[in-house]
């Protein structure tokens, strides 16, 4: 197995580990038009055809006209939104992204689709700048921590990466002390370990793992991020087990996708995980 093959592997499992770290938080129906890759709008096979982005643009020109009269028209900024992002169009998308963000400031889901936006731009610093945003209003917000987190990776910064999530799960476990239950230390503990899996520090993403399990011995989360871990470090027997005892505590709708990656060999191509991610929710 050669470790080109290894490393995607690898990166699609933690992709599904990622996605059940949020099990339960709602996501915007449209974080699915930033998540395709940035040059699909533009492939033959991907793209609208001529007379449907026509009818886009249009209909984008439409909700740009109300809102010249109405800035605030919520409607007509989540119909230019949608129409931006199925153009293709992620720089457009981010002034309706921004505006609905700022009217919005209580539903975070719109500031995560902000930062993704600027970050599909190029505008990493935006990026960066509207997590932290949501950081300082929502501490406890895991998508903005996770976003933060992986552009930091991303920007070659592995110890701002790393303090980040532990200064969040040190503030998590501080106010759990002080009123317990209300802050989500598990998947905080996840989100390092995440953090260690793609800095290739196998042993401390483990040691995370397993930190997480303690006083949750029912949550197959961390079990499973560890089992991915052990197998992609060859440690088979240990990782089938871990497998299997994941499976059995899942939730019904996560089993099959555990089962699938856990038949799958680390050289081969898993199948994408993106459909355990939770229902979406309106905002």
């Amino acid at each position: 197995m050669t470790n080109q093959k290894q490393n995607r592997w690898l990166t699609s499992a933690v992709l599904f580990l990622a996605l059940l770290a949020f099990v339960g938080l709602s996501v915007l129906p449209l974080l699915g038009g930033l998540r395709q890759t940035p040059n699909s709008a533009a492939s033959p096979g991907t793209s609208p055809a001529s007379s449907e982005r026509d009818r886009l643009m249009n209909e984008a020109k439409g909700y740009e006209l109300v809102l010249q009269r109405e800035p605030d028209n919520q409607t007509a900024l989540r119909g230019l939104l949608e129409a931006k992002l199925k153009m293709g169009d992620r720089k457009g998308a981010i002034a309706p992204l921004a505006k609905l963000a700022e009217l919005n400031p209580s539903e975070p889901d719109y500031g995560i689709l902000l930062a993704q936006a600027q970050k599909e731009a190029g505008d990493l610093e935006a990026a960066a700048a509207t997590y932290r945003t949501l950081l300082d209003r929502q501490p406890n917000s895991l998508k903005a921590l996770q976003g933060l987190a992986t552009l930091l990776v991303e920007q070659q910064r592995p110890q701002a990466a790393v303090g980040l999530v532990q200064e969040s799960l040190d503030q998590a476990i501080a106010a759990n002390k002080s009123k317990p239950n209300s802050a989500d230390v598990v998947s905080i503990r996840l989100l390092l370990g995440e953090v260690y899996v793609k800095l290739e520090r196998y042993d401390d993403a483990i040691a995370a793992f397993d930190k997480a399990l303690e006083g949750n011995p029912k949550d197959f989360r961390p079990v499973l991020a560890k089992a991915i871990v052990l197998r992609n470090q060859g440690k088979t027997q240990q990782a089938e087990e871990l497998f299997a005892t994941a499976a059995g505590l899942a939730p019904d709708r996560f089993k099959d996708q555990i089962r699938k990656l856990a038949a799958t060999e680390p050289g081969a191509e898993p199948t994408p995980a993106a459909s355990p991610s939770p229902s979406p929710a309106q905002p």
